[in-house]
């Protein structure tokens, strides 16, 4: 009840906000706030990539990956800089395999240099010899493919050189 601008409590009714309203506003405050502290970092989807494969890999295998990524300018997961997934690549048709029969999707490269480049090959021989021959595919899938397979190659070459 307001009796000349002022509310029940004897308070100044101005600026009053309920329920939602009230909530959502602090909410809007606090956003502005934090963002203003905190500085933007740009996602980087290359290591997002090689964390939903290589989720037990050592170091040296995250260097190789990410640096064969910067080379070729594409990643063996096919997800492009944007974030946004080019094509189905190999190692997301095993990552699916995986989790359908009840494996780990998350560590198609396993634990050590080996286990990766066996990985690797593993993808870059399914790439050059695909299940359903002569599958057509559009241009920009055809040139996304080409992108993976240097990928692996640079990766392949980057594990090979640390044996």
């Amino acid at each position: 009840m307001h009796v000349n601008g002022l509310g029940t409590a004897n308070c100044e009714t101005a600026g009053y906000m309920a329920g939602k309203t009230a909530k959502r506003a602090l909410q809007s405050r606090f956003l502005e706030a934090a963002s203003e502290q905190i500085p933007h970092k740009e996602r980087d989807y290359d290591e997002e990539a090689f964390e939903s494969v290589g989720a037990n890999a050592p170091e040296e295998v995250k260097r190789a990956w990410m640096e064969a990524a910067k080379e070729i300018g594409a990643n063996g997961l096919g997800i492009g800089k944007n974030g946004m997934m080019t094509h189905i690549s190999q190692m997301m048709v095993e990552r699916v395999e995986r989790g359908w029969n009840g494996g780990n999707p998350n560590d198609i490269l396993g634990n050590s240099v080996q286990s990766a480049l066996r990985a690797a090959k593993q993808a870059l021989y399914d790439l050059d010899h695909p299940l359903a021959a002569g599958h057509t595919r559009s241009i920009e899938v055809q040139q996304c493919r080409v992108q993976e397979r240097k990928f692996y190659q640079a990766f392949i070459r980057r594990l090979e050189g640390m044996r």
